[in-house]
């Protein structure tokens, strides 16, 4: 009774308090300014690793798909933006990094939803304008991320957790405070941590390790084939179906201390 006699008193305004101290800190210069940065590296790089898998043969004489290329792109592509933004946003550049943030207790989950919706815009602007800049000839599937013919989805997740869990615990040992060994780069560490990915799981699921990555191309195709499980939904007979979509690529676990920080 006394706790519902002082929820009555505060009414309302306890519940905007309550608000405004999840969201504390979003209100300022330097954290819009890190979910620009966001929200610019992910458009980077989905436009210039995704690029890496255009096939410039067509559809009619496609080369052979050059595995090394592209895993290096990527590789690199993701540690160079580490390098140029992890000191204004973190460098997260992927929604699974950003809820493992969560889950870490390193962001808060008000910040980590603006992050997630910059990373999902930046993708789909980095691969809108691929999209445009390359011939439709040589477009193709502009990198979306399937699952092999002979694999099950179950397959393709068990791939993804591997891969997804070697970039974290390459993140979390490269970054340990703990640690007085580490001298070279860091993010070049994690940057070969996704080439290494791409080089094993090209060719199982397309190597996603980062759901705005494919998610980009395949809001500008329009291709959810493999790359999203989809569930048709019969409520009843005369109602519409319900398509519910679940994402293939899986948040990370554990980060690290001291370098992927808001």
């Amino acid at each position: 009774r006394a706790a519902a006699r002082r929820w009555g008193k505060c009414g309302h305004s306890c519940s905007r308090e309550s608000i405004m101290v999840a969201f504390k800190g979003v209100w300022t210069q330097a954290f819009w300014k890190a979910v620009s940065a966001e929200f610019l590296a992910t458009l980077i790089f989905v436009l210039l690793g995704v690029g890496s898998t255009i096939n410039w043969g067509g559809s009619e004489n496609p080369l052979p798909v050059d595995m090394v290329l592209i895993s290096l792109c990527f590789g690199l592509s993701i540690a160079t933006m580490v390098q140029c933004f992890g000191h204004i946003s973190g460098g997260h550049i992927n929604p699974a990094v950003t809820v493992a943030m969560v889950c870490t207790r390193k962001i808060s989950i008000a910040k980590s939803v603006f992050y997630i919706i910059a990373q999902c815009l930046g993708a789909i602007i980095g691969a809108g304008i691929l999209y445009l800049v390359t011939p439709p000839s040589v477009v193709g599937g502009l990198g979306v991320t399937t699952v092999h013919g002979n694999l099950t989805a179950g397959h393709g997740l068990l791939v993804e957790l591997i891969i997804t869990f070697q970039l974290v615990f390459t993140i979390f040992a490269s970054c340990d405070s703990k640690r007085t060994d580490v001298t070279g780069s860091i993010a070049l560490a994690i940057g070969f941590s996704v080439a290494i990915g791409h080089l094993f799981a090209i060719n199982y699921t397309g190597a996603s390790m980062n759901p705005a990555r494919s998610f980009g191309p395949a809001v500008i195709m329009g291709n959810w084939a493999n790359h999203w499980g989809v569930e048709q939904v019969q409520q009843r007979p005369d109602a519409k179906d319900l398509t519910v979509f679940c994402s293939r690529s899986s948040p990370a676990a554990e980060l690290s201390k001291h370098h992927f920080y808001v």
